[in-house]
């Protein structure tokens, strides 16, 4: 029985250390995204106005990350609005980068 409630805290004590880890990091994601959008840049696989759209689009996303995090406390539906920007932008930025034009 002691080995039953040991193993069983034990197991319980791992996930909530392993919960705050798991959370999703925005800031980082973002600035991963503005760092790809700059490389892109610099190798000339993106135009300069793609480059000025896409850090736009990166400026509003740091912006509403910065106004859900006021409260310091994320709804699932502001999770939601961040993930799907962040979404929007890297497809934005893979298009951007393949569109197969000649510059």
């Amino acid at each position: 029985m002691k080995k039953v409630f040991f193993f069983s805290s034990l197991v319980l004590l791992s996930i909530l250390v392993a919960v705050p880890g798991y959370a999703q990091n925005f800031k980082a994601k973002q600035q991963e995204q503005e760092k790809a959008i700059k490389y892109a840049y610099k190798k000339k696989k993106i135009t300069e106005l793609e480059y000025n759209k896409l850090m736009r689009e990166q400026e509003i996303i740091k912006q509403t990350i910065e106004d859900y995090n006021v409260d310091k406390v994320l709804t699932s539906k502001e999770k939601n609005a961040i993930h799907s920007k962040l979404l929007r932008a890297q497809k934005r930025l893979r298009k951007y980068k393949t569109n197969s034009e000649v510059y």
